[in-house]
């Protein structure tokens, strides 16, 4: 749970104390039970999909007999990846299909993937368009709901959270829910509440599930890591276990079981570094009798290079994503009115200071950094084997952002990619292009609706939409 704490926002805010119910995903033992483990002294570490081993009896996952020659149905996953503040428009385009595409500068690190990209143009949240700058425009994207001002927050539950509903009965965490960057609370100047800025994951109209934004409290929860054992290594303590797996799969298992613990070995290390940098500094806060969501980075324990903190947080989507841990993920890498600071891109403004020159080359050298992230992010699960593809191919990852240009505060379209085929269901290699459609063709809420049923979610209307987006 997020305490509560008061806070300076920014420039435009004044301050508020925001109350937040936690968030508890509830446990689900049935499902539980019918997967695969590797169980440890405080420690229970979920498996990849391991084809010689009995298949997870879930819905979204076939059962099929050793015997039978039907492919195996793998789950689907979707995640939303967040960058606030908009991009630069001049350098965010692509012509072309397939390999042939053609891309802008900043979508330049997605070339090895441009057969799994879909670039969608013109497409536009309508309830956040001339309510507000800032925060009106980003705590309903995933939702499409008006969000009412004043201190009552109220708005509506988010794409990402309706799948969890239903897609997150089949696993052990509905959805997984990380930031980079601590959420800030008061008021804006157009009289939302801060917490539209910090959150676009909503559980209810007026409850935003809180992020995650260290590293080492995500990757306990992975591996239900808790207590003493914290830390001692998770794989020390599962090696019994997994040598005696080690033994009863094929040789191809193996080499997937080895690829998992390398993966997994690589990134608990990472995360040892900052564990220790987190007690540190929740024992300064609690010396200095201020809350820790109060302090800057790194004295808030949180990583002082940002490009360490978002890979991990990459590293841990993919994980949970390989293990089926979650199949639902909501990874905000910034957030609007970002304060985030780019010295290894040679940018001396803040992000939000950036993006109000948003076609200069520092922030179009901050836009291609983003997408450098949702790219690493791609990479990794398309590295993952499953079945004849790999898990990007079962794997929709929306990346979007609340505005187009920053400099005029303009989300009248919005920068949007796709990447991943989402279990054969969804097309891709593609640029489309919704700007001339009309508005009641161009709605975001349409593209939810789309995405929510290729996962058998199947909803009358969501948002401000209850038409789904044609040629998706």
């Amino acid at each position: 749970m997020q305490p509560e704490h008061e806070h300076d926002p920014s420039e435009h805010g004044t301050s508020a104390v925001i109350r937040m119910r936690p968030y508890v995903a509830p446990r689900r033992e049935m499902s539980v039970s019918r997967r695969n483990f590797l169980r440890g002294s405080g420690v229970l570490m979920a498996l990849p999909f391991l084809d010689s081993l009995p298949a997870w009896a879930s819905p979204a996952v076939d059962a099929k007999p050793a015997e039978s020659n039907l492919p195996r149905k793998y789950p689907q996953r979707f995640a939303a990846v967040f960058a606030g503040n908009g991009i630069n428009g001049n350098h965010w385009w692509a012509k072309g299909t397939g390999a042939d595409m053609e891309l802008g500068r900043t979508l330049e690190p997605l070339a090895p993937l441009r057969a799994k990209l879909n670039v969608i143009n013109g497409l536009f949240n309508r309830p956040a368009v001339g309510v507000g700058i800032h925060p009106g425009m980003t705590g309903n994207i995933l939702s499409g709901m008006p969000l009412m001002k004043g201190a009552v927050l109220r708005g509506g539950i988010s794409l990402d959270q309706v799948l969890a509903n239903r897609v997150g009965e089949e696993t052990m965490q509905a959805s997984l829910v990380l930031g980079c960057e601590q959420p800030i609370t008061g008021y804006h100047e157009t009289n939302f509440s801060m917490a539209y800025s910090s959150h676009i994951s909503w559980q209810s109209a007026d409850s935003p599930v809180p992020m995650e934004v260290y590293p080492s409290l995500a990757f306990d929860s992975l591996f239900e890591n808790r207590g003493s054992n914290r830390t001692q290594s998770i794989l020390d303590r599962v090696q019994e276990e997994a040598s005696r797996l080690s033994r009863k799969i094929s040789s191809e298992d193996n080499r997937k079981l080895d690829e998992y613990l390398t993966s997994v070995r690589e990134v608990e290390k990472r995360v040892e570094r900052m564990r220790g940098d987190q007690a540190k500094a929740a024992e300064n806060a609690r010396d200095r009798g201020r809350p820790l969501i109060v302090m800057n980075r790194p004295d808030n324990g949180l990583p002082e290079d940002i490009r360490d903190h978002m890979r991990l947080m990459c590293d841990i989507v993919a994980l949970a994503f390989q293990t089926d841990k979650t199949r639902i993920a909501t990874l905000v890498l910034c957030r609007d009115l970002s304060g985030l600071f780019y010295p290894f891109l040679g940018v001396k403004k803040t992000h939000h200071s950036a993006s109000h020159d948003d076609q200069s080359e520092d922030y179009q050298k901050i836009a291609h950094y983003y997408v450098g992230n949702l790219a690493y992010l791609a990479s990794r699960l398309d590295a993952m084997p499953e079945g004849e593809g790999t898990v990007l191919d079962n794997t929709c990852l929306l990346y979007l952002s609340n505005m187009w240009s920053g400099t005029r505060h303009d989300n009248t379209k919005l920068p949007l990619l796709t990447v991943g085929g989402l279990g054969g269901t969804l097309a891709t290699g593609r640029v489309l292009d919704f700007g001339g459609a009309g508005d009641e063709n161009r709605k975001l809420c349409s593209l939810h609706l789309s995405i929510m049923d290729r996962m058998g979610v199947k909803l009358p209307r969501f948002g401000d939409a209850d038409q789904r987006l044609a040629g998706i």
